[in-house]
């Protein structure tokens, strides 16, 4: 069954396009992942998904209810955490989850019950009176988090939940999502580390208000790169991508922390003229090996086609 159905939704601000026609459906207990760079048009979606914002043509239905012409009974339907920290930061723990209990309409007895498991999947009990801007930003993004689900809804939106979070607590993050998932709620997620998007059932890219693939990790991994990927390790890899992104052979190419990535046409002479380049300008070959494409690679490849068009 699915809890979110957008058909052909569309955000228009003047003549220029947010979110340009878009189409996808979020089945019941999925973990969404809704992927693209800055200004791609994610926010405008969430927004619209969230009946925060009329959309200019199309809809969409969130838990059954239509978000232009239902954008209150969304509202109610909904969890929604945003990129930036929501809560107060200068009242205590305690209050913070009182306030936004009440606000959902949890009677006194729900509210006990639901304070006690928000305190416990933040791992907060004993700082129910501490100030909440003195925790750390992990602590803080998990009491938002059991905030924005305290009165148990089946549909959550969280939108770049996990920024500026360290990585031990991004991964405790995301084993709270998969516990939510397990029982049964929606999430829709938006992020930019790419490597989280590997948690996600199915995953879209939008780009320019467009949706421009989509499919689990393991399909967009198989099906939008045909062409094998060399990693390169070399004392310098920048200048390595100027000399190698030149030569026709190199479908794409890319720098990945410290390695190279080429999108190849023909390994085996890719191999032979990768030596010859690198050592033709001095540059020393440390490693080269066929990879498995990732995400990013996928990404960074279909934005490269996009702008081709």
């Amino acid at each position: 069954m699915n809890t979110i159905e957008v058909e052909n939704l569309t955000k228009r601000f003047g003549d220029f396009f947010a979110v340009d026609h878009i189409n996808f459906e979020v089945k019941q207990g999925e973990i969404f992942g809704f992927l693209g760079a800055n200004g791609a048009g994610k926010s405008t979606t969430i927004r619209m998904l969230c009946g925060l914002l009329s959309s200019t043509e199309g809809t969409a239905r969130v838990g059954g209810f239509d978000i232009n012409t239902q954008p209150n009974k969304v509202k109610e339907s909904i969890g929604y955490m945003s990129q930036k920290f929501s809560l107060y930061e200068d009242i205590t723990v305690e209050e913070n989850i009182d306030f936004f209990g009440r606000v959902y309409g949890l009677s006194n007895n729900e509210l006990a019950d639901r304070k006690k498991w928000v305190l416990n999947i933040a791992n907060l009990h004993g700082r129910e009176n501490s100030i909440t801007k003195t925790l750390s930003g992990g602590w803080k993004q998990r009491l938002a988090l059991g905030c924005a689900v305290i009165h148990r809804p089946r549909i959550v939106f969280l939108d770049e939940p996990t920024s500026g979070v360290d990585p031990v607590m991004r991964r405790r993050f995301w084993e709270l999502i998969n516990d939510l998932s397990a029982d049964g709620v929606t999430v829709l997620v938006t992020t930019h580390f790419l490597e989280e998007a590997e948690y996600c059932n199915d995953i879209i890219l939008i780009n320019a208000g467009k949706i421009i693939a989509g499919g689990s990790p393991k399909e967009l991994k198989e099906n939008y790169i045909k062409h094998p990927i060399l990693e390169v390790q070399c004392s310098d890899v920048v200048q390595a991508m100027e000399k190698i992104e030149t030569e026709p052979w190199a479908v794409e190419t890319s720098v990945f922390g410290s390695s190279l990535h080429v999108n190849v046409q023909d390994e085996t002479m890719a191999r032979e003229r990768i030596r010859t380049i690198l050592s033709e300008n001095t540059i020393q070959l440390l490693n080269i090996e066929r990879i498995t494409p990732s995400l990013e690679d996928v990404f960074i490849y279909l934005l490269e086609q996009e702008s081709k068009k």
